[in-house]
């Protein structure tokens, strides 16, 4: 870099520029052109990288890089940028290569700022203390470790503190900016586009040229990280949240102190203090997301829930296991508890904790709750999400940081269904006269009941159909017959609480290397889930398990069922005049 001549000097104040300082000023060696710089008005340091490349607007479209209707002060430009026309000014900013500024207002740094990392919010229990901190590290696990163990946040939160402090933003290479009303202490990353969004401040956006994203029209950002690859736009409003990686949240969607993780899909409603983890999925108006846990799941609309159970504030919240769905209209007073695909109908108050009855409808009507235990396993719903959401992962290869397991069965479901369908034997035994069974304040059919046996010893004979046929070789019969779901990530207890015992010893002193060990233990996923299985093999007895060969002809032949039963499912559907001929032609085809 140079300063500039007395010639140039002359030059750029012909051409309507002044400087502060022109001492000040420096530019690039070889690269500096005066005249692609005009009515630039230039305070402390400023620096001019090569501006003989040319700038890419969009694609088709190709110009030069330069300087024009703009107040700069401390800034730092790489080179090939084109900036133009801020209507305030651009203070203590770093622009990488490449990079297109347009028609903004105000972009400063101002005082010292961790750009949204660090801030502490209360998630899941509205009014309880901070229990997540927000930072560009975060993932789905490491949040749900922080909610279950403080000293996972404690070790995120010292490592914001001990950041180098810096005096300048950053905006990274071949980013665009353009109809910005005002950026203040945000952070942007490679090749991010930023199109008429509103006000951004105290925030961070992740991005790459592997996986970009985009910030669109009238969109605020308060405290928040956005993460590589996603789509914020068209009026969102987001107040100390976390957007995860592809995630997409869209046409005036709020959102106060919630997270939401890989690929999850929020338009239109609202969010607050809630944790949305990967694939959860909203798209209307009458929609509001409050205190509660949900993954691979799906708000029907005008689903609300309830954190104010009677007079004692919003200190409740509740679980909705993977793959939960709530239907139109749907209403939950917290705390309650849903196990894994299950579908919920109604205005739920009864509280109850149905963890244990995955699979199942839950039907609130005239203050009482039905369960139909299982049932959800045979519909083609549950099939139809199964498949998808393995095609809907849009984030590329190579740049996935949250851990997303599709396993299905997998041992955290089989563990439910297995307590299940004990219980369900149970309260039958104990209960012989009954024609409705009483189960956490709801009510099972005794009809219900015996058939919802049926469909967990069906999961039982899918999952071993799955184990066995990817993995003969695995087990040892020694497997957890414990298993936790961490936010779309499956591992056995056991792992879980042997990594938080390293970050409360200090054996694991950051981020990175908790990552790290997440990541050993998803792999593992396989090798884990075979142990599993032999032990649910062992502790089956004589009961449905002769020898290996023998259950997987009975896993094949339940195989088989698990699809007959999706295909008549598909079928009824068609009959009730919900999809067309080709529709089911094609789908049956799939069904295989």
């Amino acid at each position: 870099m140079r300063r500039l001549t007395d010639r140039e000097i002359e030059r750029l104040e012909q051409q309507g520029c002044s400087a502060e300082n022109w001492q000040e000023i420096y530019v690039d060696e070889e690269g500096f052109r005066v005249e692609a710089v005009s009515n630039v008005h230039f305070y402390g340091t400023v620096s001019i990288g090569d501006m003989t490349a040319p700038v890419t607007i969009e694609e088709g479209f190709v110009r030069c890089s330069g300087l024009h209707n703009a107040t700069l002060r401390n800034v730092n430009i790489g080179a090939g940028c084109l900036i133009e026309n801020v209507g305030g000014y651009i203070s203590n900013y770093d622009f990488g290569n490449g990079v297109y500024v347009n028609n903004v207002g105000v972009m400063a740094m101002q005082g010292g700022s961790t750009f949204g990392n660090g801030t502490l919010i209360s998630v899941l229990n509205e009014g309880g203390d901070g229990n997540v901190v927000i930072s560009d590290k975060l993932t789905a696990q490491t949040a749900h470790l922080m909610l279950a163990n403080p000293c996972v946040r404690e070790l995120a939160k010292r490592e914001v503190q001990q950041r180098t402090p810096l005096d300048h933003a950053q905006v990274g290479d071949n980013s665009r900016i353009v109809g910005v009303g005002e950026m203040s202490n945000v952070c942007v990353g490679d090749a991010c586009e930023i199109q008429g969004a509103c006000r951004l401040s105290e925030s961070t956006i992740q991005s790459s040229d592997a996986a970009p994203t985009f910030v669109g029209a009238g969109v605020v950002l308060e405290n928040c990280v956005v993460a590589a690859g996603a789509t914020v736009a068209d009026e969102a409003k987001l107040y100390n949240s976390f957007v995860g990686e592809s995630a997409h949240i869209g046409r005036g969607f709020t959102s106060e102190s919630s997270l939401f993780f890989a690929n999850s899909h929020m338009e239109n409603g609202e969010a607050c203090a809630a944790f949305c983890g990967p694939f959860s999925c909203s798209h209307h108006k009458s929609t509001l997301l409050i205190a509660g846990q949900f993954s691979f799941y799906n708000a029907g609309s005008a689903t609300n829930q309830s954190n104010h159970a009677y007079k004692m504030g919003p200190i409740h919240y509740g679980v909705l296991e993977r793959g939960a769905k709530t239907a139109s209209g749907c209403h939950i007073l917290w705390p309650a508890h849903v196990g894994a695909f299950s579908m919920v109908m109604g205005k739920l108050t009864q509280h109850p904790r149905l963890q244990k009855l995955p699979f199942s409808y839950v039907l609130a009507s005239e203050g009482k709750t039905w369960i139909v235990p299982g049932i959800n396993l045979r519909t083609v719903g549950t099939w139809r999400d199964v498949k998808k959401w393995v095609k809907r992962d849009r984030r590329p290869r190579g740049a996935r940081r949250d851990l997303i397991n599709f396993a299905f069965p997998n041992p955290f479901i089989i563990q439910n269904v297995v307590e299940g369908r004990r219980l369900l034997e149970q309260m039958l035994d104990a209960q012989p006269a009954a024609d409705v069974l009483c189960y956490e304040n709801c009510h099972i059919r005794r009809e219900a009941a015996a058939k919802g046996i049926q469909y967990y010893d069906l999961a039982i004979r899918l999952f071993a159909y799955e184990m066995l046929n990817t993995n003969r070789d695995g087990g040892n019969e020694t497997g957890a017959d414990e298993w936790l779901d961490l936010a779309g990530m499956l591992a056995p207890r056991r792992e879980v609480e042997r990594i938080l015992a390293d970050v409360e010893s200090g054996a694991l002193v950051s981020t990175d290397e908790l990552l790290m060990v997440l990541e050993q233990v998803h792999k593992d996923y396989a090798s884990n889930a075979a142990d599993y299985l032999q032990l649910l093999l062992q502790q089956q007895g004589g009961t449905m398990f002769v020898d290996l060969d023998h259950w997987l002809s009975e896993a094949e032949q339940a195989h088989e069922l698990w699809l007959k039963m999706v295909r008549a499912d598909a079928e009824h559907e068609f009959q009730l005049g919900d999809v067309d001929e080709e529709t089911l032609r094609d789908f049956l085809q799939t069904v295989e």
